[in-house]
Order: C-alpha cells, then structure tokens, then sequence
C-alpha cells in the first residue's frame, strides 16, 4: 500500500500535502518492522506528507490470554512500562483526545480521527472470512467506499499479487518474511502481526535462533507466551501441524461430540469471563444446529475452535461456512443421483 501511494504521489495524482500516513504500534513487533516503517515514514516525511506513528493504550487480543481468563493485551500498558517489549519511538503519539485508553481497539479509535476524510486501507479478501464476506456486501451494493469513508485499493489482490507486485516494484521487505521463509513456513503462512496474535505466535519458536534475545522479553512481558514452545503442535492451540499428527499417531481417535456436550454442561465453570461465555454460547448454539449432519471431524474442529481461543470469532464463522458448505454440496450430489 505504502509503495501503491508513493507512485501515485510521484506521478502528481496525489497531493502529498493532503496525506496523512498513520501506523499503529502494537509494541510487541519484531525489530525489523519498526527498523522498516522508520524508513517509509523518512520517505513520506521527506515528500511532504504527514506521518502519524501512536503508541497508545489500546486494546488487542491475546491468544495466550485465553490460559489466563484474561483476554485482552492492552499495547504500552503503562503499569507494566518495566516489562515492555521495547521502548515507543520519541517523536511517537502517545495519547488522544478521541481514543478511550485500555477500552478502545485501534479499530475503534481509527474511525473516531479520520472522520473528516477519507482512509486507503490495505486489507485484503483473501486474510479472512470476515473480511471477504465485508467487502463482498459493500461491492455488491455497487459502493466502492464504506459508510466510514475507507477504500480498498487491493481488495482482491492473492498473496501471489503481492509477492509479484513487491518483486517488480523491487520494494525492500523487511527481514522477518525472508527468515519465516527459511524456517519452512508455507507461502499461505507468511503473516506478521502483534507477538501474542495468533498468526504470529506460532513463528515465535522458530525466530529465537534470529533473535536471540526477543523471547526473553516476550516471556517477561506475557510468561504464558512459553506455552508456544511447548504445546503449540497440540490440541491446546488447535492446530493441525504435521508434528501434531505424528504426536498423536497411534492414540485412540477422540469422542469430540462427547467432548463437547461435556464442555456446555458447565457454562459457567468452564468459561469463567463474561466474553468467553458469549463465545461459548454462540459455539454451542452452532453445534446444536449441526450436530445432525457434523461427523467426528466436524466436531473436533469446533471444540478446538472453542478451546484454544476465539475471542473474534474468526474460527467460528469459517467453521460455519465450511460445515453448512459441505452439508450443501453434500447434499445436492444425493440429489443429482437421485433425479437420475
């Protein structure tokens, strides 16, 4: 996106004195994506655009939290300011007038200040459900802008898109991507984000060997965070690695049904915070309405979906596009062999 805008500056199709380029940061990032944003915001800087970079106290998910019954990581926490990951940036934002610390999530706050214009924003269909089902209901309204005045110039861009477009554009990518790379993580993998989110989380184990020193400092600021290195291929995290599925080759297959129907026998003692209890309702109410026609599988999915965290629904609603999917197609192949 970054590399998008400054072509378009530079050919006189925008007005940089106009722009204002904003970057959240989450505190918790590794070295060389602050090291890269420093040099996008010298070269809007030096273009004559505004550059806003704020460190405040917002609110972010934490998959590790859920071990906790604590589900929020709150960014520059300032009663942990000792334990921080690293220090915020001196020419930083550190507060607002708009933002509702420790209460707001950058999505909240982000509207709030860019009201009076307009926001490009860089996300993608392809990173989630979510998303593809958003901007699907914006486009098929004939909008190409959202009731919030956001634009998404590369809506439909394919991680391969981007891959090409950085390659022939020979846009500098900071170094993490080129280390997950040679760690063996899949091309459909290579997302970073915020240390204690789920997409990165799991490459924590892996970058030690690159960054000798960040695991330490991620442990003392979140010490569940050692529960990567140990159980991270488990069911624990729900994931389906193939180190899990060489652990468990051999054990008896699970009754994940009757796991479930354990789990809701006890709301309240099982999801013991207020929003872990919506969660929880909203998976059990899904269950009851599938239990019919999900297999084995089908449950497996949603109890580790349930289990390992879901505080933003994300796996919930892919569970629910890929069981009634099936479902559907299932059954219209009974129906063709039945029609003859």
């Amino acid at each position: 996106m970054a590399q998008l805008i400054m072509n378009l500056v530079q050919r006189g199709e925008i007005d940089p004195g106009q722009l204002v380029v904003q970057f959240i940061d989450e505190e918790a990032i590794f070295p060389c994506m602050e090291a890269k944003v420093k040099e996008w915001r010298k070269k809007f800087l030096l273009i004559g655009a505004k550059f806003e970079w704020y460190c405040c106290e917002v609110k972010h998910y934490n998959c590790f939290n859920e071990l906790s019954n604590d589900e929020t990581f709150i960014c520059w926490d300032s009663t942990k300011q000792d334990v921080w990951v690293r220090r915020p940036p001196e020419f930083a934002i550190r507060n607002h007038p708009l933002l509702r610390p420790r209460r707001d999530a950058y999505q909240d706050f982000l509207p709030r200040i860019c009201a009076g214009g307009i926001t490009i924003t860089g996300i993608r269909a392809a990173e989630s459900v979510q998303r593809l089902q958003n901007i699907a209901s914006m486009i098929s309204t004939g909008k190409s802008m959202t009731n919030k005045q956001q634009i998404f110039p590369i809506y439909d861009w394919k991680d391969k898109d981007v891959w090409l477009y950085l390659y022939r554009e020979q846009v500098d990518i900071p170094e993490i991507y080129l280390f997950l790379w040679q760690s063996g993580t899949g091309k459909g993998q290579l997302r970073v984000s915020q240390f204690f989110s789920v997409d990165t989380a799991k490459s924590l184990v892996k970058m030690n060997e690159y960054y000798p020193q960040l695991m330490e400092r991620i442990v003392r600021r979140e010490p569940n965070a050692y529960l990567a290195a140990l159980y991270w291929d488990s069911e624990m995290f729900g994931k389906s690695t193939v180190k899990r599925k060489q652990n468990e080759q051999g054990m008896a297959e699970k009754d994940y049904k009757a796991a479930l129907l354990e789990l809701f026998s006890d709301m309240d003692g099982n999801f013991r915070t207020k929003h872990k209890r919506y969660v929880a309702d909203r998976y059990r109410n899904f269950f009851m309405s599938v239990s019919a026609i999900a297999d084995n599988k089908d449950c497996k999915a949603i109890y580790e979906g349930l289990i390992s965290g879901d505080p933003k629904l994300r796996s919930f609603r892919a569970l629910y596009q890929r069981i009634y999917g099936k479902h559907i197609i299932e059954a219209k192949k009974k129906e063709k062999l039945l029609n003859g």
